[in-house]
């Protein structure tokens, strides 16, 4: 075994290995959100992360010890990928570092270590993470990170979830709700109503979708009743009334169109609609600026055409000159969206095209990116659509199968297509009817 003076081992490569398995990630993980990318692309990007998170667990434990384990507390780009290298190391002190770092680590620290420990596979998961579900200190984002951990690697249990659905921390109940529903364990009604019935968007999302899963008609009456309240940020609601495909909730979504606030939500639905009346509001919106390109996206997500060449407006530099600082919002939020990379249409050349094509399509069929939807057209989207559709594809296959085909659109991109491989081999008949049709209750 290499010395721990480090004589014996380069540290300059394992150093190196850090920074470039952080930097890598940092790219990829942006990938899984981006206009721009594709499954095929982001599993380039995931080669350069494995090879470098690779080369740490090889540096055994001396690196572990003397490099990785500090890590943790660093930034979060770091902390990810040595995370990710303790939780695959031979050693069992690797995992055990990260089980100990969970109860200490402030939030930004934490959300990495739980998405290291969503990604890593489940034979990485230390045995002993649900015992923090026992702790009496245990603050609410750590009860949360256990129950969600357990949810996406299948390791919930009743005796796990069953507990916290009643917490009064919403973000709590609501990964206990999320886990419970992906391990497919019936729900009380009582308590789903009240989760639905909360005024807490995270709590009530959660009971949405759960309930949709279980295939109860009261979660579909919620979600019809949240999106009518328009309330801001509902989000959730306008999609899956996008997703029915049911024109009544298309119409729904047309009207709401006209707020302001509910825009660019509604947009983001229409184009799951698949419908040739919600691909009409999309080109007389994309002459309106601040919502065109998500108006282009929409369009392009149910017609096929792509924004691209001919269809696509030049983008304009940005030289305004910056604001005084006393009219500088500086509460204003500067990330950069992932719709920041969508293209801008050109207006006209897209009316042009759509009157052309607009009469061979049937205004009572459902369409994705130009052909008709059927099961197998959304298999293949969810190999071929960009990266930013995917996640909300994947939440239509969940919904139609009742929570029987699950592709994991965050995953590592093998675990993914193990999840594709295995839809396919599923009846379509087990998630042909729209998620709407059917539920009881």
């Amino acid at each position: 075994m290499a010395e721990l003076t480090g004589r014996s081992l380069h540290w300059d490569i394992y150093e190196e290995h850090l920074d470039e398995a952080a930097f890598r990630w940092s790219q990829w993980e942006k990938a899984l959100d981006a206009p721009d990318f594709t499954l095929e692309e982001v599993a380039e990007l995931e080669e350069h992360v494995s090879a470098h998170v690779d080369g740490l667990v090889l540096g055994g434990e001396p690196v572990a010890e003397h490099l990785l384990v500090p890590a943790l507390a660093d930034e979060p780009e770091r902390i990810v990928p040595a995370a990710l290298a303790l939780l695959q190391a031979e050693a069992p002190s690797g995992p055990a570092a990260v089980l100990s770092a969970l109860p200490v680590a402030e939030l930004p620290a934490l959300a990495a270590l739980r998405r290291a420990l969503e990604l890593v596979l489940s034979r990485c998961i230390p045995a002993d993470l649900p015992a923090l579900l026992r702790r009496e200190d245990a603050a609410p984002v750590l009860l949360a990170l256990v129950l969600e951990t357990l949810g996406v690697h299948g390791l919930a249990t009743a005796s796990l979830c069953m507990p916290f659905l009643t917490h009064r921390e919403p973000q709590v109940a609501a990964a206990a709700l999320r886990a419970a529903s992906r391990a497919r364990l019936p729900l009380e009604p009582a308590m789903l109503q009240r989760a639905l019935d909360s005024g807490e968007p995270v709590l009530r999302d959660a009971a949405l979708l759960a309930g949709l899963m279980a295939g109860q008609r009261g979660s579909w009456a919620a979600c019809q009743s949240a999106a009518e309240s328009r309330e801001p940020g509902d989000g959730l609601p306008l999609l899956l009334l996008g997703m029915s495909g049911d024109e009544r909730d298309v119409k729904r979504l047309l009207e709401l169109l006209s707020d302001e606030a509910l825009r660019p939500h509604a947009l983001w639905a229409l184009g799951f609609s698949g419908r040739v009346t919600a691909a009409d509001a999309c080109v007389k919106l994309m002459w309106n600026k601040p919502v065109a390109a998500l108006a282009g996206e929409a369009f392009s997500a149910i017609t096929g055409l792509r924004m691209a060449e001919a269809y696509e407006a030049p983008r304009e530099e940005e030289n305004e000159a910056l604001p005084p600082l006393e009219e500088e919002n500086l509460d204003a939020d500067l990330t950069p969206k992932s719709e920041d990379a969508l293209p801008q249409p050109r207006p006209e050349s897209v009316a042009a095209w759509w009157r052309q094509e607009r009469q061979r399509l049937d205004v009572k069929q459902r369409y994705l990116a130009g052909q008709p939807f059927t099961p197998q057209a959304l298999l293949d989207a969810l190999v071929s659509a960009p990266m930013r559709r995917r996640h909300a594809l994947a939440l239509e296959l969940a919904l139609r199968s009742r929570g029987a085909t699950l592709v994991p659109t965050r995953a590592f991109v093998a675990h993914q297509l193990a999840a594709l491989k295995a839809a396919r081999a599923m009846p379509t008949s087990s998630f042909s009817r729209p998620f709407a049709e059917g539920l009881r209750g």
